[in-house]
């Protein structure tokens, strides 16, 4: 099928972000455990906040689960379109292999080391991926191409 290829990189990093799910509740559930944490009781509480009771390095998973659902809905959406208009083969589907790969590098240096600076590189250098493939698309979607 024409322009599909991209769905791959699509589905990769669908099932990395399950990856980081599991490995958040294989720290988190034990950490909450160790510290005798009663998830109601946080409910009740406003000021309530793992980040305040759990480790960092417990929190980093958390927080990195949490990013893989912010712009990588960009990119699914980008990826949909491109494959819809069968443009979703070659460039673009290179370009979102870089992507995957690129959130992938970010999960693992947010999951583990937390290094700020290597983070935001890594998350500057995916968002000018993923404005190659807006960009890509918009010109397909639009006519310009």
């Amino acid at each position: 099928m024409i322009g599909m290829a991209i769905l791959q990189p699509l589905v990769a990093l669908m099932a990395w972000m399950m990856v980081m799910w599991l490995w958040m509740y294989a720290t988190r559930i034990p950490a909450m455990s160790r510290a005798k944490i009663d998830p109601d009781a946080m409910t009740r509480d406003p000021e309530a906040s793992l980040d305040r009771v759990l480790p960092p390095q417990v929190q980093w998973k958390a927080h990195n689960y949490n990013h893989l659902h912010e712009a990588p809905t960009v990119f699914y959406a980008v990826g949909l379109v491109l494959a819809i208009i069968g443009q979703g083969d070659g460039m673009n589907a290179l370009l979102a292999w870089i992507y995957v790969g690129l959130r992938v590098i970010h999960s693992l240096v947010q999951a583990t080391a937390n290094k700020v600076m290597v983070r935001f590189v890594l998350f500057a250098l995916s968002s000018l991926v993923l404005i190659a493939l807006i960009v890509h698309a918009a010109m397909a979607v639009f006519g310009l191409s």
